[in-house]
């Protein structure tokens, strides 16, 4: 208990010390936008060879071993992707990929529970607080979603995205999924909510891009979420004790999705699925 209070002062301060810059200067987003040009180039070239559809299917041998004994036993495996995070002029780009098996299922019925845009809120309470499918067209959607995350303070922050699914063959199929909108969320679910102007948010999150791929496996369906997110950088002198509280909650959140994933699909103690076709 003792430990939380000045944790918390810091939290506050380093909220105070922000507000006032609000949504990313132009040369932040700008560093952003070309580091995400770098990671697709990557990403795009992994999912275009099922020798390397997966980080997993690129580690040696005894590394693959390894990793596969934690996923069947229902690890989500975290792992950074570079350094992360990474520090560009005014803000922090964190770069997470995950990995978890969700076994005896195919690679058609998990893309369908996580394209089931309007229901995300049953399966990823309490960080989806809402959740629908805007419009789409094919393979091509736009996704409304309100996050909520708390570590010390709860932030709520509204979000689209641009979805983009790509199906290489039943037992491949990958997306893109890219941030267009955050805003964040004052007095949530009051009657004085509203979203705070651009230029008096806190920072928390300022972009989001997701990264899916599903692969089919003898047991199941290895499922990858590789998270790059942007958020404001740390003030000097806050570092020693921010930076970890930071870095924990893209990390996390990451590691909850996929567990969530997992659990969503999965009949605690048997084989059968929850989610087994389309809505």
């Amino acid at each position: 208990m003792r430990a939380t209070k000045p944790i918390t002062a810091v939290v506050v301060a380093l909220m105070a010390v922000q507000a006032s810059q609000g949504q990313p200067q132009k040369r932040t987003a700008d560093a952003f936008d070309r580091y995400i040009s770098e990671a697709e180039t990557r990403i795009t070239k992994q999912r275009n060879s099922q020798q390397s559809f997966l980080r997993i299917d690129s580690v040696s041998s005894s590394q693959r071993s390894e990793v596969l004994q934690r996923l069947r036993r229902g690890d989500v495996v975290v792992e950074k992707q570079g350094k992360t995070p990474t520090e560009v002029t005014g803000g922090l780009i964190h770069d997470w990929v995950g990995t978890v098996l969700i076994p005896h299922a195919t690679v058609a019925q998990v893309v369908s529970m996580v394209r089931d845009y309007n229901h995300l809120t049953q399966y990823y309470s309490p960080d989806v607080v809402q959740s629908r499918l805007i419009s789409g067209s094919g393979d091509d959607l736009r996704v409304y979603m309100r996050l909520r995350k708390h570590k010390v303070v709860t932030v709520v922050l509204d979000t689209e995205y641009a979805v983009h699914y790509v199906r290489l063959d039943p037992a491949h199929q990958f997306s893109f999924s890219r941030s267009t909108r955050v805003s964040e969320i004052a007095d949530p679910g009051s009657k004085t909510e509203h979203a705070l102007p651009a230029d008096q948010d806190h920072g928390f999150m300022w972009r989001l891009n997701s990264y899916w791929a599903f692969e089919q496996a003898d047991d199941g369906v290895l499922v990858e979420c590789e998270a790059i997110s942007l958020t404001r950088g740390i003030p000097t002198g806050l570092g020693w004790i921010v930076d970890p509280f930071v870095q924990s909650i893209p990390r996390e959140s990451l590691q909850f999705t996929l567990g969530a994933t997992r659990k969503a699909l999965i009949v605690p103690g048997t084989s059968e699925l929850h989610f087994s076709q389309d809505r």
